[in-house]
């Protein structure tokens, strides 16, 4: 089977459902797994694709994603009759079902199914213990200039609000909200979560933010953007992550 993927986390899947050998082609984006992911010929990235490059590789199937990926890209290469397996997983249970989906198309089933269980078990677990806790209110930036958060309908929002977690911009029409620091500051949320990507926020930009906003210093914490954003193998660890990030911020506001 001959494979494309031009989402990330759907590239490190393929892999980890143990079909790297089959990767043919893949966006300048997808740096997991580093040790074989370079091996793999880059077809451009995941908003400009070389489409005709990709036809000529002659995959049997090629992924995308709704959100990373543009609808006139899918919609040419279902035209020259590939293949495609588009997702946009919102929560857990959805990137659950995608795997298992994907598992499906691939012939790598019970492999898929692993991981559809443990991101399941995981989830369970994360519900269960947080039931017991006072939720904690958080902002999650993805962006400084112009600031941009996230709502309810995110697959980020969803794994934090799993573990007991309150999304203070959650209410909001746009999936990735403009927002500033007067409104980052009337919403005193409990964390501020700085994300690794797409923006790099570091020490400099927290410092900025405690400033302009007057929230202490102690409210801003660094997060793994990766296992936070990435849907699919990487799921489980991203569970977990977030329930210690809101277990953290919760045993820090005194909740």
């Amino acid at each position: 089977m001959r494979l494309v993927s031009l989402c990330p986390s759907l590239t490190e899947l393929l892999f980890d459902l143990g079909l790297g050998e089959s990767v043919v082609g893949r966006t300048k984006f997808c740096v997991h797994p580093r040790s074989d992911v370079d091996a793999v010929e880059s077809v451009g990235g995941t908003k400009n694709p070389r489409i005709d490059r990709i036809i000529a590789l002659n995959p049997d199937l090629v992924l995308l994603n709704e959100e990373e990926n543009r609808r006139e890209d899918a919609d040419a290469l279902v035209a020259a009759g590939i293949s495609c397996h588009i997702s946009l997983p919102r929560s857990a249970a959805d990137t659950a079902e995608m795997v298992r989906s994907i598992g499906s198309e691939v012939d790598r089933a019970a492999e898929a199914e692993e991981i559809a269980r443990d991101i399941e078990t995981r989830a369970a677990r994360v519900v269960r213990d947080a039931a017991s806790r006072t939720p904690v209110s958080f902002a999650y930036l993805i962006w400084r200039d112009p600031l941009m958060s996230v709502n309810a309908d995110t697959f980020i929002s969803s794994l934090l609000s799993l573990a007991g977690g309150r999304n203070v911009f959650g209410a909001e029409s746009d999936r990735y909200p403009e927002i500033d620091a007067d409104r980052l500051a009337a919403a005193d949320p409990d964390v501020v979560m700085l994300s690794s990507e797409p923006f790099p926020f570091g020490e400099r930009h927290a410092a900025e933010l405690s400033l302009e906003t007057g929230l202490p210093p102690e409210r801003f914490r660094f997060v793994d953007g990766e296992l936070l954003s990435w849907h699919g193998s990487r799921t489980p660890d991203g569970i977990d992550h977030a329930e210690v990030l809101v277990r953290e911020a919760g045993a820090a506001s005194g909740r």
